[in-house]
């Protein structure tokens, strides 16, 4: 999926200085931290064959059973995750 300069535009509205992009709350902490929590749910919509809330998991057994936390480490720093 190509990132459109219309996203971009979208994603920096309010951006000030630097800071706003690499500070320790900026931007791409933050697009780094929703984008491994997306990918994390995907995966596990993968693994269970079935989407969130969907009632074909229910009484499955192997089931989801909400979320956690997770603490990482990466290129900005310590990154906390809420992980399914």
């Amino acid at each position: 999926m190509p990132i459109t300069d219309e996203i971009l535009d979208e994603i920096l509205k309010g951006y000030e200085k630097p800071e706003d992009l690499t500070g320790k709350d900026g931007l791409l902490k933050e697009l780094q931290k929703r984008l491994l929590e997306k990918a994390l749910g995907a995966e596990l919509t993968s693994h269970l064959g079935y989407d969130k809330h969907d009632p074909a998991g229910k009484n499955k057994g192997n089931s989801r059973n909400g979320s956690s936390s997770k603490t990482i480490n990466g290129e900005f720093g310590e990154l906390e995750l809420t992980t399914p």
